[in-house]
């Protein structure tokens, strides 16, 4: 069967995708559910018509979303939609089509995660949002674990790298490691997007799972011990380690821990007191002050000049003052993790 996605083993075709698209009626800009389902289809809505979309998580309080939007409810900007303007969509391929054809007046809003302080709103344009994505006749067959909450920047990343490849998605997220490891052999996954913290929890397993061509991780600092448990785990997959936020979407990729700048963006990367600072045409609109430069709060290891090559440490605001030290956790981790006998450790 091909599937446009599978939530708790309840496939929904490409097929019932198109005829609710082909019959929807009203049309609000604000999303929150926790239905991954309804998430896609709102998407996929606003770009047939043209109009933002604001993804909400499905766990804001009517206090947070007041404080960030102006309203807790949403009813009010419902509107009616006029079917004449909008021709029927034939199948997959004709979706897909119409998709990008309509992108350039489409924009998403979005909302930081809240780890350094209150959520942000961020708004990215199509060619922001899917700068990473790769088009091409041999990702026609994928199929996709989704890994991320769907209202999230990675989890838009992944969403758009499947829709306009045509594949199937396969919701991971929130599932037992038992779960994962049925879904991913049942479903024959090709392609997994996820945290090391994902990665880790799939521990211990004693299974390989053959189908899994792509491994890709992001969010969190990535080291050589992961990687090595992921090869055990997934034999055929290559392994790609990228670099992205809600304000920038994806900017690096690396098979390992460290980055190489790609020579269009020698001029947009900054690195000063070891932090590092990204040239603000390479943001989405935001409610954050920028001027020119964005401060990211990543601290960075500089490994060569020339080319500029680098590995990630930590969040600047995970550094701990110890007797007038700054310590690093992540560090400190890594080296208890180097013992004999340790499988996993907490700083």
């Amino acid at each position: 069967m091909d599937f446009f996605l599978k939530d708790n083993d309840n496939p929904i075709t490409w097929e019932t995708l198109i005829r609710d698209i082909n019959n929807f009626q009203t049309y609000n800009p604000y999303c929150k559910s926790d239905n991954y389902y309804q998430v896609f289809k709102h998407i996929i809505t606003s770009m047939i018509i043209g109009n933002e979309v604001v993804l909400l998580d499905s766990d804001f309080t009517d206090s947070e979303l007041a404080n960030l939007t102006g309203n807790s409810t949403f009813e009010e900007f419902t509107i009616s939609i006029d079917k004449n303007r909008y021709p029927l969509i034939n199948d997959k391929q004709d979706l897909i089509k119409k998709l990008r054809n309509t992108a350039d007046s489409w924009n998403v809003t979005l909302f930081t995660s809240g780890t350094t302080g209150i959520p942000k709103k961020v708004t990215h344009n199509f060619k922001s949002i899917t700068r990473f994505v790769k088009i091409s006749e041999q990702n026609n067959s994928s199929i996709w674990g989704f890994a991320y909450n769907p209202t999230h920047m990675a989890g838009i990343q992944v969403f758009f790298q499947a829709l306009l490849n045509g594949n199937s998605i396969v919701r991971l997220f929130g599932l037992s490691p038992n779960e994962i490891h049925h879904n991913i052999k049942v479903n024959n996954i090709t392609h997994i997007s996820a945290t090391p913290t994902f990665y880790r929890l799939l521990l211990p397993c004693e299974e390989n799972f053959h189908s899994v061509k792509r491994i890709t991780s992001g969010g969190e600092k990535f080291n050589e011990k992961i990687i090595t448990q992921l090869k055990e785990i997934f034999p055929n997959a290559k392994i790609t380690n990228v670099y992205a936020s809600t304000e920038t979407g994806t900017l690096f990729a690396s098979d390992n821990d460290i980055f190489t700048i790609k020579p269009e963006y020698n001029q947009l990367i900054r690195i000063e007191n070891d932090e590092l600072l990204i040239h603000n045409s390479l943001m989405g609109e935001s409610e954050i002050n920028v001027k020119e430069w964005y401060n990211t709060g990543d601290l960075i290891e500089i490994i060569t000049e020339n080319p500029l090559k680098f590995r990630f440490l930590s969040r600047k605001s995970d550094m701990i003052n110890v007797g007038g030290y700054k310590v690093n956790p992540l560090e400190v981790e890594e080296t208890i993790l180097t013992m004999q006998g340790i499988k996993n450790a907490r700083v």
